[in-house]
């Protein structure tokens, strides 16, 4: 097996949401009333993948940090400048009438026989291939070319993940989806690793082993830990692996939210709400507050019970949609999520079924 920290690996997201890229979004959803713009899935979908990397020994590069779009030719040159082992880009399939639900489903993934290095691109998308497929029961539609930049004019190996079609309403759900987002991520990392001949380690399922962080910490788990704090809505500045004030100001907020000790020492309670280690296990109700209220918010805007904006605070409208989605899931309608509503709320896909047959 090869070493890992041999290796730098880019992640890279297509199009922005700050503003949102026209044109690039579902029709609108029902119950939700508004389309899902398809960076909602290509970036923390990204970061998801960079966090599997760093976990597995990988050093990275995130292409394009930013929330808003950012020109290709910028994006080639970044890549262009690091020597990286290998590139993965995150996007979203679209077929047909973009204001329209259709048929079209499934996982594609890409490679360009214009790159390179085109005969290593090929494996690398092989590889992904193999394992993004092995997950949620979409249908597999292969690998396939395509001459876009982002394949076509990088200087390393490169493939691009389409992990659904926006314009299919079961997929469109999908993608806010944060278990979707960690799947496709993961797998995606498992492919990368396969290509290398690298052991991917798996997804943390408990803290143990995990260091105690602090300001002047460096490396890659300070590195993770900064993309932990993204997902959850904090702002520790760019994610590059030094415990400094930006990330010491975000994990002081992020504590006091959680309800933890503000000591801006990431340890193991403050690991184990920055992970969202097992959501089962945790009693929410009106008035909680924190990354597993977020958890709870993503999950229930997923299968379209719309709450209003995604804020960690589990406040009326947070409280009515799980009403609702105990009431529809034939659960007692108390408003309090315990260990049945959890159950029926976690796994992924599902939700409400399109109004309009």
């Amino acid at each position: 097996m090869a070493n890992a920290g041999s290796f730098i690996i880019g992640g890279n997201d297509e199009h922005g949401i700050n503003p949102p890229t026209i044109g690039k979004r579902t029709p609108v959803m029902p119950y939700l009333n508004r389309s899902i713009y398809e960076n909602e899935f290509n970036y923390p979908t990204k970061n998801y993948f960079l966090i599997a990397c760093l976990r597995t020994g990988f050093n990275i590069f995130d292409v394009k940090p930013e929330r808003t779009d950012v020109a290709l030719n910028t994006r080639v040159a970044r890549v262009n400048a690091q020597n990286l082992s290998a590139l993965v880009t995150f996007a979203y399939n679209a077929a047909g009438n973009e204001l329209v639900f259709s048929d079209a489903n499934g996982v594609e993934v890409y490679y360009s026989p214009q790159n390179a290095q085109a005969s290593r691109s090929q494996e690398l998308a092989n590889d992904v291939y193999e394992y993004v497929i092995q997950g949620t029961p979409q249908a597999g539609r292969g690998v396939r070319t395509l001459d876009v930049a982002m394949l076509t004019a990088v200087n390393c190996p490169a493939t691009l993940v389409e992990a659904g079609f926006m314009t299919n309403f079961a997929e469109a759900k999908l993608m806010l989806d944060p278990d979707f987002q960690k799947e496709t991520a993961n797998e995606s990392c498992q492919g990368v690793c396969e290509f290398l001949d690298v052991q991917y380690v798996p997804e943390l399922t408990s803290t143990q082993g995990l260091p105690l962080l602090r300001s002047g910490s460096r490396g890659r788990a300070v590195q993770a830990m900064q993309y932990y704090l993204i997902q959850n809505g904090f702002n520790p500045g760019t994610p590059d692996g030094i415990f400094g004030n930006n990330t010491l100001n975000a994990v002081r907020n992020f504590q006091s939210q959680n309800g933890l000790s503000v000591d801006g020492i990431v340890g193991p309670n403050t690991w184990n709400n920055l992970l969202v280690l097992n959501p089962q296990n945790v009693l929410l109700r009106r008035g909680s507050s924190g990354s597993y209220v977020r958890y709870l918010q993503q999950k229930l805007t997923a299968k379209l019970f719309p709450l209003g904006t995604i804020d960690n605070i589990f406040g009326s409208q947070t409280e009515s949609a799980v009403r609702a989605f105990q009431e529809e899931n034939g659960l007692a309608v108390d408003g309090i999520v315990g260990p049945n509503t959890w159950a029926q709320l976690i796994p992924i896909g599902g939700g409400r079924p399109y109004p309009y047959n």
